[in-house]
């Protein structure tokens, strides 16, 4: 699923004992779970299946209300269909599609993909943003978005028209930005949420 590696030492920069598993009672034993990703939204659900984990995440992070984080292919993963080379179901966990950016409509044509540094113009409320000054620059790779309810929406930025970055419902986080190659607001965010306890 590509950048596990840069995802768990950002983790360890803000003391956090992270690691990398498919195992199941690892999974079940863990405080929180982390879905990073880079790739095609098909291949990541594929790889999912392969390794047995819909049903354990499902158990965890549904179930269990366990605090879950899903970056970048993680937070598409977590949508009901992408759009990316055919239709695929996702987990379902959030009522959302994950679509290509598509500039026919709008004067600007801006490259695909989108990569680089971007701001991210957050709501107040949210406890992952606590500490960090909004419209703060985080770093995105991506050719598809996020559509999904406004109410889970936690944070848009500006590529040719305002997309969704990051999203929470209940106990399930995710950004489309990558946290840990993002810097101190990276970092910070990324603590913030280690310091989430319990059921929210």
């Amino acid at each position: 699923m590509g950048n596990l590696r840069s995802v768990q030492k950002a983790f360890e920069k803000v003391g956090c004992d992270a690691v990398i598993t498919n195992n199941h009672k690892i999974i079940k034993n863990a405080s929180k779970v982390v879905l990073p990703g880079v790739g095609a939204f098909k291949d990541g659900m594929k790889n999912l299946e392969e390794l047995g984990l819909i049903d354990i995440l499902n158990e965890e992070v549904l179930e269990n209300k366990k605090p879950f984080l899903g970056i970048c292919l993680g937070m598409q993963l977590i949508a009901s269909k992408s759009y990316e080379n055919g239709e695929t179901d996702g987990l379902g966990w959030v009522d959302a599609e994950v679509v290509k950016f598509d500039f026919t409509d709008y004067d600007k044509k801006l490259k695909i993909p989108h990569v680089g540094w971007n701001n991210v113009s957050y709501k107040n409320n949210n406890l992952l943003f606590d500490g960090i000054a909004n419209n703060s620059d985080f770093y995105f790779v991506h050719s598809y978005y996020f559509k999904t309810n406004v109410d889970i929406v936690t944070s848009t930025t500006d590529y040719g028209f305002d997309f969704v970055s990051s999203v929470n419902k209940n106990n399930i986080y995710a950004f489309q930005f990558h946290p840990e190659k993002s810097q101190t607001a990276g970092l910070k965010l990324i603590e913030n949420f280690v310091n989430i306890n319990g059921e929210l």
